[in-house]
């Protein structure tokens, strides 16, 4: 059996790091996702997929048995997910906290660029 990361030694920490380094320094979205084909299997990348929407759909307020029926993850995972969402290491907040100002941005410069156009 394999041993938990955080049992091995604080080597794990410093690897971790340089992973995200990794990830930080790809240029974009498109590189970001070849890389993690490239490094995951498939069913780690769903599991990654799956987590992502749980923490989209519970930022929406839906209830766990709304996120099983619109996704198949189970409400185990869907608690663990918002377990981590609230008590965590801030990820996923931070994430969102991204996600949403790229979202507003993009949209506000879809409408500046539009105006210029009239």
């Amino acid at each position: 059996m394999k041993t938990k990361p955080q049992q091995i030694n604080s080597d794990w920490s410093q690897q971790l790091l340089t992973l995200s380094e990794v990830l930080a320094a790809l240029p974009d979205a498109e590189a970001i996702r070849a890389f993690l084909l490239d490094l995951c299997t498939p069913a780690e990348l769903q599991a990654m997929v799956d987590r992502w929407q749980v923490v989209q759909l519970l930022a929406k307020g839906l209830s766990y048995r709304a996120i099983y029926e619109k996704t198949g993850v189970s409400v185990t995972t869907v608690g663990r997910v918002a377990r981590f969402l609230e008590q965590g290491n801030n990820g996923y907040q931070k994430a969102l906290l991204a996600v949403n100002r790229s979202t507003a941005g993009g949209c506000a410069e879809k409408q500046s660029t539009g105006s210029r156009g009239t």
